[in-house]
């Protein structure tokens, strides 16, 4: 399971839109471990999207389950992800691997409801909050292409340069 390439602002492929998944076969197997280990060997990087690595397919990978006094569902792999509600709106920092030097304050809804496939295909359903529902959101716009720099609350007042620490 190698560790795949990420993709970075400014390439164009961040901006395609992805095409739902039809099969779940073995290649797709593998393709689904070989971007988690490239989740894994991001610095702190709670998900990922297919497209980040150059695959153009809706399949997200999040888990949050590591950041203390945060709800979660665990581990998981959201193929074909929609949100089908939303409530309330927050202001929260994100940060990308795919714009590795900034991080920025977007506004995203409170709490989601997702509807889902697993990675063999089986309906899923979840309700979510807080930074759980924020990196859910935050992943499925790369399978939109966009990213959260579309997303700023203001592009003067609320982009940031990554902190470089030693």
């Amino acid at each position: 399971m190698p560790v795949l390439e990420i993709l970075t602002y400014p390439d164009e492929r961040l901006r395609q839109v992805s095409s739902p998944v039809e099969q779940f076969d073995a290649a797709f197997q593998r393709r689904v471990d070989d971007l988690e280990q490239t989740r894994l060997a991001g610095p702190g990087a709670v998900g990922i999207a297919a497209p980040q690595v150059g695959w153009f397919e809706r399949v997200v990978i999040v888990d949050v389950s590591g950041r203390r006094k945060t709800r979660s569902h665990g581990h998981l792999i959201l193929v074909n992800p929609e949100i089908t509600e939303w409530e309330g709106h927050a202001v929260g920092r994100e940060g990308c691997l795919s714009v590795p030097d900034y991080t920025g304050n977007v506004i995203r809804a409170e709490s989601i409801h997702l509807q889902a496939l697993d990675r063999e295909g089986n309906a899923l359903s979840f309700d979510m909050d807080g930074f759980e529902a924020r990196a859910v959101q935050h992943e499925m716009d790369h399978i939109d292409g966009l990213l959260f720099l579309d997303r700023l609350v203001s592009r003067r007042q609320d982009l940031f340069q990554r902190k470089v620490y030693k």
